[in-house]
């Protein structure tokens, strides 16, 4: 069946809303919103912030030479449809873990005083032998809490199988399963809308992923920003990216295909793994402040 919004999704905060940084302090307390009749002509604008890894960053979605869009920035386009002066940062770097993403992208985002945020991570942990589902979620909700507690509207997704689109990685099946029941346990605890993506069998059509089968493609991401808009209720959302592709789908995989997949993707990935690298080593965020859309 088609995912239903959160009740109180279908309303993003108003920017007069925004709590005084005293009060997301704990500090004392400031008047409380003014009604809308008495809201200026003009408010201030929607300010949207990104957290994430490669996902929200836009791998698959354009390359570094020409520039990456990704889902969050298709996110950031259909929210400049309905609130002119959008504002947005993408905080996002590939390779971070959930602990990183929190450390380094959490301040910023808090600093910033997003009306709308949304946060993505985990992919990274669940790919390494020592994984903690525990802690990869008590990350997340800690970031939840936080951006919630500023009066943010947040959102997160839950994550596909991957074993889907990479059949070495079935075993990481159930890790994905627990990642998910934590992150719908911690979002229902502090209000914050939840992308199905998991529940979907569209989202494992390949034609919605990039060769390297761990990065959505432009389809896919756009996908991703539509899951993401339906979530959070925003007009002109609704289930349609839940559907089937149009069309017959890609031809099977062979083992021909699958060496090629191999070492064009899975041995510098496991090569990185070994010499203690990743993917986002001495990279930073592509948007660290607000800008307009």
């Amino acid at each position: 069946m088609p995912e239903r919004p959160a009740p109180d999704a279908a309303r993003l905060p108003h920017p007069a809303d925004r709590p005084t940084p005293s009060r997301a302090r704990g500090g004392p307390t400031a008047p409380g919103p003014a009604p809308d009749a008495a809201r200026p002509p003009h408010p201030a604008p929607l300010r949207f912030v990104a957290l994430g890894d490669s996902q929200t960053e836009g791998l698959g979605d354009g390359d570094d030479t020409t520039g990456l869009r990704g889902c969050a920035d298709r996110l950031a386009e259909h929210l400049a449809l309905h609130h002119p002066g959008v504002l947005y940062a993408n905080l996002a770097v590939r390779g971070r873990l959930a602990g990183q993403v929190r450390a380094e992208q959490l301040p910023v985002a808090l600093a910033l005083r997003p009306d709308l945020a949304t946060v993505v991570a985990g992919v990274n942990d669940l790919l390494r032998p020592r994984f903690d589902p525990d802690g990869t979620a008590a990350h997340l909700e800690a970031m939840f809490a936080a951006l919630t507690g500023q009066g943010a509207r947040v959102a997160t997704v839950t994550f596909p199988d991957i074993g889907r689109l990479v059949p070495l990685a079935r075993p990481l099946g159930p890790r994905v399963t627990a990642l998910n029941a934590r992150i719908r346990d911690a979002a229902h605890r502090h209000g914050v809308a939840v992308a199905e993506t998991a529940r979907h069998p569209v989202v494992t059509d390949p034609r919605l992923w990039s060769p390297d089968r761990l990065h959505a493609s432009p389809r896919g991401h756009a996908l991703i920003a539509a899951a993401v808009a339906h979530a959070l209720a925003l007009p002109d959302a609704d289930d349609s990216w839940t559907r089937p592709l149009p069309g017959p789908g890609p031809a099977p995989r062979t083992l021909a295909t699958e060496l090629r997949w191999a070492t064009a993707f899975l041995t510098p990935w496991l090569t990185r793994r070994l010499r203690g690298r990743s993917s986002g080593t001495n990279r930073t965020a592509k948007r660290p402040t607000l800008l307009p859309v």
